[in-house]
């Protein structure tokens, strides 16, 4: 998924990993040279959709004005990361 909008130094990233560390969603998320935060989530098909309502909103100073979201073939990821 790539979040547009005001999504970087609002704790977007570090909201995403708690969110998914406590959900058992694996992959990482980035910020983009063009403002927005790039992420990937693999895991149970509810926590991955739970993990793209989370993004839709964003933590509370976001301001989430688009999201994509596209879907991938696992590649068997472990843990979240940020990069």
């Amino acid at each position: 998924m790539i979040a547009h909008g005001r999504v970087q130094g609002v704790f977007f990233r570090d909201t995403t990993r708690r969110a998914a560390e406590s959900r058992g969603v694996a992959g990482w998320a980035r910020n983009r040279e063009d403002g927005a935060v790039e992420a990937v989530f693999e895991g149970e098909p509810d926590a991955v959709e739970s993990m793209v309502r989370l993004a839709r909103e964003g933590p509370g100073r976001a301001a989430v004005e688009e999201l994509e979201v596209a879907e991938e073939q696992p590649e068997g990821l472990t843990g979240f990361r940020i990069v």
